[in-house]
């Protein structure tokens, strides 16, 4: 199958589903869930759902057990609203992505502090003044 097409059934299955997961589900366990992406095998049978949760650990860990127990109402509320010829199973795997960004950029930061030059003291600014007089 062209990878176009495939690109675009990726696009419109994680429209449907983050819609679907924000709107529909009203799980308890489900917290503030993002679908960051999703990859359609080329036989359209199976479908990896990346979710990005905020939260810590255990949240993401009971978000996951939300959407697993509530994956046969996605798949056919997704078989309604996409027309294909299968609708494919769905596999949810958390996306730490955002997470890891967040913390390289902090680490990155902290890095170019410790590397920035000290700002020179005062009594040395004052000693360089009386100096030049």
């Amino acid at each position: 199958m062209k990878a176009q097409r495939l690109a675009r059934i990726d696009h419109e299955i994680q429209r449907i589903l983050g819609t679907l997961i924000a709107q529909e589900l009203k799980d308890p366990r489900l917290g503030f869930t993002t679908v960051t992406r999703v990859e359609v095998t080329d036989d359209l049978r199976f479908c990896k759902v990346y979710v990005s949760v905020i939260g810590d650990r255990h949240a993401a860990r009971q978000t996951l057990d939300a959407l697993e127990s509530a994956k046969g109402f996605l798949r056919g509320e997704l078989g309604h609203r996409i027309d294909l010829r299968y609708t494919p199973e769905l596999l949810f795997v958390e996306d730490r992505s955002v997470e890891r960004a967040i913390e390289l950029a902090r680490t990155m930061r902290e890095d170019a502090l410790r590397r920035a030059p000290a700002p020179p003291d005062e009594e040395s600014q004052d000693a360089s003044t009386t100096e030049d007089r």
